[in-house]
């Protein structure tokens, strides 16, 4: 509870600053009543008016300190004016020096409590108060000193407990960021070296049915048993290796990605559907594709597939009113896939790769293949990627 109003009040700073100053009003009062009537300031209802006035800056000693600071300055005018010095404007010029001296660097809370206890020592060595001659204009001109220099050090006190404290929370949050990372990076070089581990597994489970596939041509027809028998070792051995693919992606992805989905990859006949979504989401595209496509590497044709689905994205984001041309040739050894639009491309001058374009240089990398990214002289933008390739033989020959 005591909590909660705390922070209400630090997020309500006039709240508690007028409640502040209708404490200084009641204790003025209380002080008045105390006592002896023979020296009550004149009419109490005149009293307390002067009172809440001279109490009045506190109010937005927060939001406003320079002009709070300047008002209760113009308050020591009253003993002047109309011979009256309520209690309250001690009070707050104790208050505003506290304040300044907590919330504000060395230099500004100086500044302020000299303009606040300069003119006090100067009122009360040209105008004594009257009513107590055996207090000198010097011994009350030493007491104001005294008081702007504790309530100044009292403030400052408590700037440096602040500053320290904000400096610690600081370290401790900085610490904990530094622990995080570490945490994560040690997490991540482990699931590194258990991918190595599960690597070298899938590796040798590979190799195996690939001897074992060679063993089972030459033996096929001269001895079926032995070929049977190592058909169902690689049968085995694929389940396993399957098995320990799947670990292996699990170690991989992080937290932040989802669950890897079971529907096949899109590849090379995806695209033309992949253009056609384009199409509805307002970019007019043309596909073409050259020359027979073929028995591809699934990869390979993902690969393909994601470069056409990133370039068409980043034209439909960025190139405004244009149009969209995705030419798809194959030859004998090579895939190519280009994608150029007529619009004004990425804004210039940002000086940022976005996560696709640096995706699309992966996976080009992974399999030895070229990528051109950028401007085009006529204007636009081409994404040109070429992908050598080893063309897999046909699954219904021999």
């Amino acid at each position: 509870m005591g909590n909660g109003l705390r922070r209400w009040l630090r997020r309500n700073p006039l709240v508690g600053d007028a409640l502040l100053a209708v404490g200084l009003v009641l204790g003025e009062i209380v002080f008045t009543l105390l006592t002896p009537r023979e020296f009550w300031p004149g009419p109490l209802p005149a009293a307390l008016g002067w009172s809440v006035l001279c109490a009045a800056p506190v109010v937005v000693r927060r939001v406003a300190p320079w002009p709070a600071l300047l008002a209760a300055v113009a308050t020591l005018l009253l003993p002047i004016v109309v011979e009256v010095s309520p209690t309250t404007q001690s009070f707050t010029l104790v208050v505003l020096t506290y304040t300044m001296a907590a919330h504000q660097p060395t230099r500004r809370a100086l500044v302020a409590a000299m303009v606040l206890w300069l003119p006090v020592a100067v009122v009360n060595a040209l105008l004594p108060p009257e009513g107590v001659p055996q207090v000198g204009s010097a011994f009350l001109v030493a007491n104001n000193i005294l008081v702007g220099v504790v309530s100044f050090s009292v403030g400052r006190t408590v700037h440096a407990r602040r500053t320290s404290t904000e400096a610690l929370r600081e370290r401790a949050r900085v610490a904990e960021a530094n622990q995080r990372a570490l945490a994560e990076q040690a997490v991540a070089d482990e699931r590194r070296r258990i991918a190595r581990e599960l690597h070298d597994v899938v590796a040798h489970h590979v190799s195996v049915m690939g001897v074992l596939a060679t063993g089972v041509r030459r033996v096929l027809r001269r001895d079926p048993d032995s070929a049977d028998e190592a058909i169902a070792t690689i049968e085995e051995t694929s389940r396993a290796t399957l098995r320990e693919l799947r670990r292996l992606l699990d170690v991989l992805r992080t937290e932040a990605e989802p669950a890897a989905e079971l529907a096949p990859q899109p590849g090379i006949a995806g695209i033309e559907a992949l253009a056609d979504q384009v199409r509805e989401a307002g970019l007019p595209v043309t596909l073409s594709v050259t020359g027979v496509p073929g028995h591809l590497e699934e990869g390979v044709a993902l690969t393909v597939y994601r470069i056409v689905q990133e370039a068409l994205t980043n034209a439909l984001k960025h190139a405004g009113t244009a149009t969209a041309r995705v030419r798809v040739g194959f030859t004998a050894d090579a895939v190519e896939a280009e994608v150029t639009d007529t619009g004004r491309g990425p804004s210039p001058g940002t000086g940022q790769v976005g996560h696709g374009l640096v995706g699309m240089r992966e996976r080009v990398g992974l399999y030895g293949g070229i990528l051109h990214i950028g401007a085009r002289t006529g204007g636009g933008y081409r994404v040109y990627a070429r992908i050598p390739v080893e063309p897999l033989p046909d699954p219904g020959r021999r």
